[in-house]
């Protein structure tokens, strides 16, 4: 029987993993339904354009959106030690400083205030450029701005001045509005993710256990506690349970999460009797209430080879990978 058990190592799985095993009087499992971090394209900046359909990701897609036209869009989930943090784009942002004022005043989450959770942000970060108010250069996440920036890019800078908005050397700063380079969850020119950052340096821990290719189906529930896990560890494998000593931690991202909690019988209740699952506890709005972005592109031809698109060929993406 370990202490704790994490389900997910994705960003918030490898992040607990390393804080709850730096107590060595902790036993700590953490389980992750994807494999490892191996793929080449993970850690080369630029492969994430090859990760987000197929590469270590669950494959999955919406239902028709209703507000979209009826749409069918791709929805890239990763499937993979890191989570999304291997397979992302690496854009360091952190949402909007209101957003999180908002959920403190409005919703009553006490300490979930900007100013609350600016020093965990700083805590993370190993930022190359910025030590500020807003920014630390101690932690273990790296933070860079883009090391191979084209002259068409300050050209867009130099035109959206000239139309009124402001250069912003900084959108995770004072303020959000303007244009300029994100900076980027990279060090040395690779990709810096939370299985690289927090991970990696401690996987020798002695009380530390990461399996991976292990999907969890169920957590077991007694007297209205998590007491484990149910588990497979290979396609049409026999259910095993795993028991947790002290705490069972759900870190499965945006969609698992909510998935595993309400096949577990956690949710709303009607809902759940209505899909054939037995409620063990009745918890509305999981499931429910979830916000995401867009991505919209906008696509324009270019007088010249101004842009990375030359890159595209086979022989330039091969020496560009090296």
């Amino acid at each position: 029987m370990t202490d704790y058990i994490i389900v997910g190592a994705g960003p918030a799985g490898c992040v607990l993993a390393n804080r709850l095993s730096e107590n060595p009087a902790n036993s700590v499992l953490l389980l992750e339904a994807g494999g490892k971090d191996w793929h080449p394209y993970i850690h080369m900046p630029a492969g994430f354009a090859k990760m987000t359909k197929g590469i270590a990701s669950w494959g999955w897609s919406t239902v028709p959106q209703r507000n979209m036209k009826d749409r069918v869009f791709w929805y890239t989930q990763a499937k993979v030690v890191g989570g999304g943090s291997s397979i992302n784009a690496q854009i360091y942002t952190r949402g909007n400083a209101r957003d999180y004022d908002a959920w403190e005043k409005e919703e009553g989450l006490a300490g979930w205030g900007y100013r609350d959770v600016l020093p965990y942000f700083k805590r993370a970060e190993n930022n190359q450029r910025y030590a500020n108010d807003f920014h630390g250069d101690q932690g273990p996440l790296g933070v860079s701005n883009p090391i191979a920036p084209l002259p068409i890019c300050e050209a867009y800078f130099r035109a959206g001045q000239e139309m009124g908005i402001p250069f912003n050397p900084d959108f995770n700063g004072a303020a959000q509005e303007g244009v300029g380079y994100y900076q980027l969850t990279q060090k040395d020119a690779r990709r810096s993710s939370a299985s690289v950052a927090y991970l990696k340096p401690i996987r020798a821990r002695k009380n530390l256990t990461v399996r991976t290719d292990v999907l969890v189906t169920r957590i077991v529930v007694e007297k209205g506690r998590a007491i484990g896990v149910e588990l497979v560890d290979r396609p049409g494998g026999e259910k095993k349970i795993l028991h947790a000593e002290r705490e069972v931690i759900v870190s499965s991202g945006a969609i698992g999460s909510p998935k595993l909690l309400m096949q577990s019988g956690i949710g709303p209740a009607d809902h759940l009797k209505s899909v054939g699952v037995t409620p063990v506890h009745d918890l509305p709005g999981v499931g429910s209430n979830m916000q995401d972005h867009l991505d919209l592109f906008v696509i324009a031809e270019c007088t010249g080879d101004h842009t990375y698109d030359n890159y595209a060929k086979l022989h330039r993406t091969a020496w560009a990978g090296l």
